[in-house]
């Protein structure tokens, strides 16, 4: 049976998509940090926006935050020193089977339409993987209109590329 239209849009994420999410997001180690389901949580709570796509199965989902929220990951901090007033893009997932049919694009969509409604901040931050290289979120977010805004060492044998992009 071929999938709804629906069922490949960006939702609100809910309450009951934690354990499908914890699960898409640790299968998708080392591209995005393996966490817990109290992290996790954690996330979602202090998160600005989260959205899911996909209702029977969740095949990918997103975490923002904005500038001034209760996180110490060392890359949102980095972007907290840098700039006053920002959203950050923590994770995004998109499952493997759905990989290459446009749900990262349709998230990134979905934060912006979302920013921009609500006026919050006039620029969206993330980071990718330079060492080790993920050179097809690297080609991704350079075709959205990221640019590099800095770089540096997350953690021993880590390295990122700071990424923002200005929505007007």
């Amino acid at each position: 049976m071929p999938m709804q239209s629906s069922e490949l849009e960006p939702r609100l994420f809910l309450p009951s998509d934690i354990d499908a999410a914890l699960e898409l997001n640790n299968a998708n180690a080392p591209a995005v940090g393996e966490i817990d389901r109290a992290t996790l949580e954690f996330l979602i709570e202090h998160s600005l926006y989260s959205f899911a796509i996909g209702t029977e199965t969740l095949h990918a989902f997103c975490i923002t935050f904005a500038s001034g929220a209760p996180y110490t990951s060392v890359n949102y901090q980095w972007f907290s020193r840098k700039y006053s007033d920002f959203v950050y893009l923590d994770r995004i997932v998109v499952s493997e089977k759905m990989r290459n049919q446009s749900l990262g694009a349709k998230l990134y969509a979905a934060v912006e339409q979302r920013m921009l409604k609500d006026r919050c901040a006039p620029l969206l931050t993330c980071e990718v993987n330079l060492n080790p290289p993920n050179l097809g979120s690297i080609r991704f977010h350079n075709r959205i209109g990221f640019r590099e805004v800095g770089q540096q060492d997350s953690k021993p044998g880590l390295t990122v590329s700071l990424l923002a992009k200005e929505l007007s």
